[in-house]
């Protein structure tokens, strides 16, 4: 009898020991010594987990880790080079118009239905058959259009047998590649499309990615665990990843110092400093490729007027707008896309930043006391824009010096992208970061008539800039593409349907005990090589 209540007073201990030290931990990384958890601190919530329908960062940073593309980008060496994924290769027509890809065998998406040719065939239907919907906004900004629009780049996809899929294109495009590593053409189980119909991506995303679906819980956390049949053997080595939603980045930095999260992104510039002799911080840079800018939407008054536009460009004080807001560590935009890309145009001299040019020119416009409008920003910080409230701030100050009043409204950011496509917004703050490393990525997609409503905000069509886009795309000599490049950026300069902002060094920030983690230049990264101690 003693020798057991003595036993049995040794494992009270023993587990009461164990409880302490489970209390003790803040660390969020480990629920135990067997599971490892990744907790990754992030500005905004997603909007839809059918990668498809979305065109926000938030969303496809966790779409990247639930599903596979066909082809995918070099992440870790942290380019957009394309690589083998759910094609092992492919072969280009001489032409250019015919590209087939020979399929990967044995995969299976993450409800153990099949990976095969049919699937891909059934998703590139799914997509080019949704005009009516019109919900699968990125389809028509990467290919030209939906089925029956002349300038659908993809005439057919066709599935030979069930590891080979055929794309016809109607005419040869540069960018067609890397269009296809995207995040929004990832792999969707079909059998889970129909399944969930119209909900689908509501509560649920089915891949065959390295992570599956567990939960979400709305603006506060979205939970993902291991995929064990992942198809990549040895992946992922993590065994779940919660990405959880804190708005304002200084929150999310004490978050992170507390150990309440792993890692973050939507570091503020003047935090950064302070930062890099925290040996147990690790600040990691994203390779730039992004843009922020002010839009006008052209189709209301008076931002239907280039001199409007012109004048408000002259209005824009973007040294004060880095200084302020960037720490001085971002670069004054001149161009709607990054110096880092194939075709910027160095030989733009931005508009001067000059008050009593943009007054006489809004005279000239019709204007000479100014007009009221509404300049609409989102509430939550972005990589681009680390403060959109207090830069939409600095923007109404200019303005009203030239006697421009503007109303500010703050709007939740997946609520934001809604408001912005139907053209409610006079004018908008957002910014871009690239998808795939070309110029088309940004020219075409966000300013092109064809991609009007979907992620060009300001429905700004020219018919000179669209031509001058399509030969660009349909021309596979880089040294000739430049100069489309370079010539659609003088026209883009001349109408003036933004004021590029600033190009930012956007900065993340986690634990030093993180390994395998790099940013990728597209800015959400698959986590499948990262683990924590």
């Amino acid at each position: 009898m003693k020798k057991k209540y003595l036993s049995l007073t040794l494992a009270l201990v023993i587990a009461l020991a164990m409880a302490l030290t489970g209390c003790g931990n803040s660390s969020s990384s480990k629920s135990d010594d067997s599971s490892k958890t990744l907790v990754f601190g992030r500005g905004a919530d997603t909007t839809s987990l059918d990668p498809a329908v979305v065109t926000d960062g938030e969303s496809f940073r966790v779409t990247q880790n639930i599903f596979d593309t066909l082809v995918a980008y070099d992440y870790k060496n942290q380019t957009t080079e394309v690589k083998p994924s759910l094609a092992t290769s492919w072969k280009i027509s001489s032409d250019g118009k015919t590209y087939t890809f020979n399929l990967r065998k044995g995969v299976k998406f993450s409800d153990g239905t099949a990976f095969n040719a049919d699937a891909v065939v059934y998703n590139f239907e799914r997509w080019m058959n949704g005009k009516k919907s019109g919900k699968f906004a990125y389809f028509p900004s990467m290919f030209g259009g939906y089925k029956g629009d002349a300038s659908l780049v993809i005439k057919s996809v066709t599935a030979p047998n069930a590891n080979t899929v055929v794309f016809t294109l109607k005419r040869s495009s540069a960018p067609f590649l890397k269009n296809l590593a995207m995040s929004p053409f990832a792999i969707s189980s079909p059998t889970a499309i129909k399944k969930y119909g119209d909900k689908y991506g509501a509560n649920s995303g089915v891949g065959t990615g390295p992570f599956v679906f567990k939960n979400w819980k709305k603006n506060n956390t979205i939970t993902l665990v291991k995929n064990k049949h992942y198809w990549k053997k040895g992946l992922p080595k993590l065994d779940s990843i919660v990405f959880k939603v804190i708005p304002d980045n200084s929150s999310r930095l004490n978050a992170l110092k507390n150990g309440e999260i792993d890692i973050m992104d939507g570091l503020n510039p003047s935090d950064i400093n302070g930062l890099k002799s925290d040996k147990d911080l690790h600040v990691y840079y994203r390779p730039p490729m992004n843009v922020a800018y002010l839009g006008f939407n052209v189709t209301m008054k008076p931002f239907d007027n280039k001199k409007v536009r012109q004048a408000l460009n002259m209005a824009v004080d973007k040294e004060a707008i880095n200084k302020a807001f960037y720490n001085g560590q971002a670069q004054p935009a001149t161009n709607p896309m990054p110096p880092v890309l194939l075709g910027f145009d160095k030989s733009i001299k931005d508009y001067p930043f000059d008050l009593k040019a943009a007054k006489k020119l809004l005279a000239e416009a019709g204007y000479p006391h100014g007009f009221t409008t509404t300049l609409y920003t989102m509430s939550n910080p972005r990589d681009y824009m680390p403060q959109p409230a207090k830069t939409a701030e600095a923007l109404q100050a200019n303005f009203a010096k030239i006697g421009v009043k503007v109303k500010i409204e703050n709007v939740e950011w997946s609520s934001y992208i809604t408001k912005l496509q139907k053209g409610g917004a006079p004018m908008y703050l957002m910014g871009w970061i690239g998808d795939n490393g070309d110029p088309d990525n940004f020219l075409y997609t966000l300013l092109d008539k064809d991609s009007a409503g979907s992620n060009n905000l300001s429905f700004y069509k020219s018919e000179p800039l669209h031509k001058v886009l399509i030969a660009a795309q349909t021309e596979t000599n880089d040294a000739k593409r430049v100069a489309l490049y370079e010539k659609a950026q003088k026209i883009i300069h001349e109408d003036a349907p933004w004021v590029p902002l600033e190009y930012a060094k956007a900065a993340l920030v986690g634990k030093s005990t993180i390994s395998g983690f790099a940013p990728s230049p597209t800015g959400s990264e698959p986590l499948e090589d990262v683990t924590i101690k």
